[in-house]
């Protein structure tokens, strides 16, 4: 693959869970890291550059493909692509009727874009684990992880854009003193104010730890199983067509894996956004 390419299996698995990254050396320059000292001496500064193409490359062919779509858009017999985006759309509507119960007009779009969003950087794992890193060897690239959402670093950052959001309409909604009220005066009375502050302040910061986590280490889990069944392909013939049969099962069942945590992921953000419209009564 390059210079830094694997020659045993464990430093076949770390090649593939090592991230494309960039950030501040030891003497003090920047540019790409060179194996896990490199890593380590770059700190909270450093940049995963294969998390941010992917991510933001799948964001940018989602809106370009869905604005063509509506700009094209026909009361006619509509083509395959239309048809597929107008489900898409119905079946977001229906999930946020269901689990939204205020008036919001940001809620509709949002659940659609993370839930396409996350969608396709899930998909991404379907991708055979060698064919985008060979590819990025044969260029000189030495690590290249395709799968954004097996990143922490993306899966806290949609986890805290949606917590910021929560925030913002838990105060907009209830005023700050609602909101205070809220974290202070609930579940107990008021002379436990401590207690209450103390288990609705541990509640309010673990949305965006499930959300994030969740869908990391399902992800995570999922790239390592593909990985491991990859490295059969060298166990000879018998263990090679074994681990073929393993990654056809595995791959139709992980389509399961990657619609279900996108699913979660944007119904959980429906919810906590109908909890921060609602007063506690």
């Amino acid at each position: 693959m390059s210079s830094t390419a694997p020659h045993s299996s464990a430093e076949y698995i770390k090649h593939h869970l090592t991230n494309l990254t960039y950030g501040q050396h030891a003497d003090g320059h920047w540019g790409i890291a060179h194996g896990a000292g490199d890593l380590a001496e770059m700190g909270f500064w450093s940049i995963n550059l294969d998390s941010m193409l992917f991510s933001i490359g799948l964001g940018v062919l989602f809106l370009w493909s869905f604005h063509k779509v509506a700009k094209t858009a026909t009361a006619d017999v509509p083509g395959g692509w239309q048809n597929f985006v107008e489900w898409i759309v119905e079946f977001i509507d229906d999930s946020v009727r269901g689990s939204f119960s205020g008036k919001n007009p940001l809620v509709a779009p949002l659940a659609m874009t993370i839930f396409i969003w996350v969608f396709l950087m899930n998909l991404m794992d379907l991708i055979p684990v060698d064919w985008l890193p060979w590819t990025a060897g044969l260029l000189g690239v030495s690590y290249l992880k395709v799968v954004p959402s097996t990143d922490p670093n993306v899966t806290f950052g949609l986890s805290l854009s949606v917590f910021v959001l929560v925030l913002y309409y838990s105060v907009k909604m209830k005023g700050l003193g609602g909101f205070f009220g809220e974290l202070a005066f609930q579940p107990f009375p008021k002379i436990l104010m401590p207690v209450n502050l103390l288990l609705e302040s541990v509640t309010l910061i673990s949305k965006p730890l499930s959300l994030s986590l969740r869908l990391f280490g399902n992800m995570y889990a999922g790239e390592m199983i593909f990985i491991l069944i990859a490295l059969m392909y060298s166990g000879g013939i018998v263990l090679g067509t074994f681990g073929g049969l393993l990654q056809l099962g595995w791959g139709i069942f992980h389509i399961l894996i990657i619609t279900l945590q996108a699913f979660i992921f944007m119904t959980l953000t429906i919810v906590y956004l109908d909890m921060a419209s609602q007063e506690h009564h």
